[in-house]
């Protein structure tokens, strides 16, 4: 069961790492809450039905982790060792956005509340509205109307004064 595992977190890492990008600034918070999402995947392994993709049973255990994690802002997360070499984990700061306007549009991403923030990742990384709906836990309908509403957010965001384009 643990080779399966470790093949399988090989396997999907860029998930881990796209949520922790997503959520943490600061590199080292990056490599904390990818600590814990292993962990957290670690422990709902075991019950793992084959009923749906890893990657999006991945993603929901991630988002949901992340999500708990910074609900709990005022309680620190235990720090947990789990072993670098097995996981192959790479510098975090490989995976930073490269051009201008992706960095606009993370930034504006910044400012989404943590639900968008896990449903416009989902959209962007081209997932259907049905995934979506499963791993955050709506209608489908109401992932329509979500992704609809983030996009106007967004860009509202951009055009003011604070994300100027050049």
């Amino acid at each position: 069961m643990e080779k399966v595992f470790i093949e399988m977190i090989n396997e999907h890492r860029g998930i881990i790492y796209k949520v922790c990008n997503l959520y943490c600034l600061e590199k080292e918070y990056k490599k904390d809450l990818f600590q814990e999402i292993v962990l957290q995947l670690w422990k709902a392994f075991p019950s793992f039905r084959n009923e749906s993709q890893r990657s999006t049973w991945m993603y929901r255990v991630a988002l949901n982790t992340a999500i708990t994690i910074f609900r709990k802002e005022s309680k620190a997360p235990e720090r947990r060792s789990i072993s670098d070499a097995e996981f192959e984990i790479p510098d975090m700061d490989s995976f930073e956005d490269q051009h201008e306007q992706m960095g606009l549009l993370k930034q504006a991403i910044s400012t989404l509340t943590q639900i968008e923030k896990a449903i416009i990742l989902l959209y962007l990384e081209e997932k259907s509205y049905e995934e979506i709906s499963e791993i955050i836990g709506i209608t489908r309908t109401n992932v329509g109307v979500k992704i609809n509403r983030i996009k106007i957010k967004l860009e509202k965001i951009i055009k003011s004064d604070r994300y100027e384009l050049r």
